[in-house]
């Protein structure tokens, strides 16, 4: 009995001594202060870890993206360039592994050029939807390429048209629903049917008007679904969407855009064809240690 029991405490001695330290780091990106944006974890990992694991870290941070970065690439793939660092990145919400997402690869870029490569020009990034870089033309601020996606036009859903709550003026489809209502105001006050928006068969729904009357081009919000985020307060790869949209309907290639989430965030855009680049600043938040199991 006693012999068992001795067994049984160095097993569980094993079992706690095998975890992982790990720099956990929460900046605010697309923010022009502290408290705006959206606030993405990043930790920065030795090795990949088992994906129950990534994801638990995801749901314990309670944020809506974690990404997680390791130096070592996937077998058989190869920097773009051997001048510049890259890093093989991954996003987790608190419920799922995503494809993209621009506002964590922004401060996982903020963490990176700050603490780890302070000499660099450029980072590369391995990730779901292929290699994307980002640059830091001026202190605090971070732009990134990333591909762009034409949204096609679908019939308004009488059912998401009542959930938003107000008058839908077109309907768009792609990775997410795009619902065009009349103006900024109406984006900013919207109070729309979370639970049903929740429980739609997509990633998210993004509602979107022109910017007259404020100082952007058009404003936006983006409500998820299959996400598992409710509202989140600044989408970078929803505007990979819009850019093409807008860029069409504005005439123009450059814009600004204003997520008009109760934080708020401000993204330039440059609409280049095939690929969107979204430039925005990030402000550090919090710095610490994440003790993991391994």
């Amino acid at each position: 009995m006693q012999s068992k029991s001795i067994a049984t405490s160095e097993e569980q001695q094993e079992q706690a001594s095998k975890v992982v330290k790990v720099p956990l780091v929460q900046i605010d990106a697309f923010a022009d202060a502290l408290f705006e944006g959206n606030p993405a974890a990043v930790m920065a990992l030795p090795e990949w870890l088992p994906d129950a694991v990534l994801q638990q870290a995801a749901t314990e941070n309670n944020l809506s993206e974690t990404a997680f970065l390791v130096k070592d690439l996937p077998a058989g793939i190869q920097a773009p360039n051997s001048a510049h660092p890259a890093y093989h990145l991954r996003w987790f919400t608190p419920a799922v592994e995503v494809d993209l997402c621009g506002h964590a690869t922004m401060a996982a870029a903020s963490y990176l050029f700050d603490d780890v490569h302070p000499q660099a020009e450029k980072l590369h990034f391995h990730t779901r939807s292929g290699w994307l870089a980002v640059t830091r033309p001026a202190e605090g601020q971070y732009t990134m390429d990333f591909p762009s996606e034409v949204p096609a036009p679908v019939a308004i859903d009488p059912d998401i048209a009542r959930a938003l709550g107000v008058p839908v003026t077109e309907a768009l489809k792609a990775t997410d629903h795009i619902y065009m209502v009349e103006d900024a105001q109406t984006v900013i006050d919207l109070t729309p049917d979370l639970a049903f928006l929740a429980s739609l068969p997509v990633r998210g729904t993004i509602v979107t008007a022109p910017g007259t009357g404020t100082d952007y081009d058009f404003v936006s919000r983006w409500f998820g679904a299959e996400a598992g985020v409710s509202e989140d307060p600044v989408t970078g790869s929803a505007h990979c969407q819009l850019a093409p949209l807008w860029a069409e309907r504005l005439g123009k290639q450059e814009m600004l855009a204003r997520q008009a989430s109760a934080r708020g965030g401000t993204v330039h855009i440059e609409f280049a064809g095939e690929r969107t680049i979204l430039t925005g600043r990030c402000v550090r938040f919090m710095e610490g240690t994440a003790i993991l199991p391994c």
